[in-house]
């Protein structure tokens, strides 16, 4: 499923409308989303939101945040400011691809 599909589906599953769930995420001004904006993301018209809404959409909707930073391709704040070393980084990569491929 994509980032979208996730966000649409576990909208439906809260049963919440698109107006309540975009009334519920804000930006960094303090205001609400738009349900337009929303809408764009579930449909995969705009790329995956920022780190800043993850986490709300996340939370908003009981979904696990690691999940959602997955299917955005990015990394959790906490991931990506450690400053691992390249060795590291590589052992993380393999030992989630096994993980993902055994599962």
């Amino acid at each position: 499923m994509t980032f979208g599909q996730v966000i649409a589906s576990a909208r439906k599953k809260a049963y919440l409308s698109q107006k309540e769930l975009a009334s519920k995420i804000k930006k960094e001004d303090g205001q609400p989303i738009s349900p337009q904006y929303l809408n764009d993301i579930e449909h995969d018209k705009r790329n995956p939101p920022s780190p800043f809404f993850i986490d709300q959409l996340a939370e908003a909707l009981q979904v696990a945040p690691e999940y959602l930073y997955y299917l955005a391709n990015e990394l959790t704040s906490d991931i990506r400011d450690t400053g691992a070393d390249p060795e590291k980084v590589v052992a993380a990569y393999n030992a989630f691809r096994k993980v993902i491929r055994d599962s």
